[in-house]
């Protein structure tokens, strides 16, 4: 299976690491990795700095490798994804 990477607005649940320059595909970044609060592994990076002007955009957003968080067979046995059918709305009042 290839490779998938998402860049996101936001990321929660993760925490952010040291800053480092890299030589990415579109240049060189300036970027820092994230990790899972609750295992401590590498899920992904943040994009602190992009040192060319058409990557400016990526500043400030995450990137979570979908292998990393979802497992090398692509299945959400691990339950990090988000059901789709969750329950989103107000209070149980609301209901009545």
């Amino acid at each position: 299976m290839d490779a998938v990477n998402i860049l996101f607005f936001y990321s929660v649940n993760v925490t952010v690491g040291v800053n480092e320059d890299r030589q990415m595909l579109t240049g060189m970044h300036t970027v820092a990795d994230i990790f899972c609060v609750g295992c401590g592994s590498i899920v992904g990076w943040r994009y602190e700095t992009a040192h060319e002007k058409s990557q400016k955009y990526k500043e400030g957003k995450s990137v979570l490798e979908r292998y990393k968080v979802s497992g090398p067979d692509g299945n959400n046995n691990n339950n990090y994804w988000v059901s789709h059918e969750a329950h989103v709305g107000g209070s149980d009042a609301d209901d009545a």
